[in-house]
């Protein structure tokens, strides 16, 4: 019989969220897309795994769910390939899969609750991720996010702790997940933060050997959290910081809540309290209004940060927004600016790495073995391993960005 087949497209937190489904589908012969909605080119992305998955399995069911299924369900439903639509909050309920409705999407901004709707273990992967919070409050002029998730919703800490204390018996390393992580908690009883949740993880979840936290909204590191990322050993030297601009008036357009001096101090903090730490970051190019000048000072954040881990987004208007009714950078500006920011990017990245060779680092090994990454989430190349063991390795070159050991 054939199994079902789920096909992940954009965050983390989709990425979790797929194991559920997998489970929940069992033994179904299904397509589904979990899709993302983050960019213009994120959905048409999904319209092209559609398409691609109906060519490959002609004679499964095909089911489309995920942010860009939530936001516009009709025209996805509307598309020849497509058996069945299921919102967001639908996805990680076994009623839902049931149903013989054709679109299975309810109001996303009436969910009140999350939970931790995670499988047992992540038999394709070395980490298990578990998500803690739900939905974002922020309404960023280019997220359409918050529409195909809704607002924010935490999960409590006993649940949480109780799942991560499952898969810390067979994965060696957990990562917390979010729409918003650094929202986490406002909407519980006696509103704990993130970083009482992180504290209470590794208390009392002794065997849990490295936590990793996904994306940070760098306004809301509190000073328990910053203590954590700096001086506790099982809490990964990694820090992925929500940036998006360099530009203090383009911040100000975004409607994010951090100007750049406080990125910049940030950062700073972060190395002087933990010198091995690495930073990553979210930038967007190109967005609506940027001068040139504009886009030289989130150029120059790069180095300023230290931004070693940086995922570039060019900007894409998406429907909905109210920076879509901004002026618009031309295209090819836009694509322009994105390219050098990557360049920029792989320089410091370079260098970083460079840096690194000669240390000793501990590696979770990964599929297929010969692979894996360090505390510092930087990618290492490896003699054969047993896949979800952290082993020991020394750095001794530098090889198509990768370190070798």
């Amino acid at each position: 019989m054939s199994s079902p087949h789920v096909i992940s497209l954009g965050c983390r937190l989709n990425l979790a969220e797929s194991e559920t489904i997998r489970t929940l589908l069992s033994d179904r012969d299904t397509v589904v897309i979990n899709s993302c909605a983050v960019t213009n080119e994120a959905v048409k992305q999904t319209r092209q795994a559609i398409r691609r998955a109906r060519r490959d399995r002609p004679g499964a069911e095909l089911v489309v769910t995920g942010c860009a299924a939530q936001i516009d369900p009709q025209a996805f439903a509307a598309m020849p390939e497509v058996d069945r639509v299921i919102g967001n909050a639908e996805k990680l309920r076994a009623d839902a899969w049931l149903s013989p409705e054709p679109v299975v999407v309810q109001d996303i901004m009436g969910v009140r609750e999350t939970a931790p709707h995670l499988a047992a273990s992540f038999s394709t992967h070395a980490r298990a991720f578990v998500e803690v919070q739900n939905g974002c409050d922020h309404r960023c002029t280019f997220c359409a996010i918050p529409y195909g998730r809704g607002n924010s919703r935490s999960v409590p800490a006993g649940a949480v702790i109780d799942r991560v204390a499952a898969l810390a018996e067979s994965h060696a390393e957990v990562v917390l997940t979010g729409v918003d992580l650094t929202s986490y908690g406002p909407d519980l009883p006696g509103a704990p933060s993130l970083g009482q949740l992180v504290e209470r993880i590794l208390a009392h979840v002794p065997k849990l050997r490295r936590l990793r936290l996904s994306s940070l909204d760098g306004i809301e590191v509190d000073d328990r959290l910053f203590a954590l990322l700096t001086g506790e050993p099982r809490l990964m030297p990694h820090v992925h910081l929500s940036l998006q601009a360099g530009d203090d008036m383009i911040l100000k357009r975004m409607k994010r809540r951090h100007n750049r001096a406080q990125s910049v101090a940030l950062a700073e903090r972060l190395r002087m309290a933990r010198p091995d730490i690495a930073i990553g970051a979210d930038l967007i190019a190109g967005f609506p209004t940027e001068t040139e000048e504009m886009f030289e000072n989130t150029l120059r954040l790069i180095e300023d940060c230290n931004i070693v881990h940086a995922h570039i987004f060019p900007y894409s208007p998406r429907s909905g927004t109210q920076a879509a009714k901004m002026p618009q950078v031309e295209p090819g500006i836009v694509k322009a600016r994105a390219a050098h920011l990557r360049a920029e990017a792989a320089r410091v990245r370079d260098n970083w790495l460079q840096s690194l060779v000669g240390s000793t680092q501990q590696v979770l090994v990964e599929r297929p073995g010969e692979r894996g990454h360090a505390g510092n989430f930087a990618e290492v190349r490896l003699a054969p391993q047993e896949v979800g063991e952290i082993v020991s390795v020394k750095i001794v070159n530098v090889r198509d960005g990768k370190l070798i050991a």
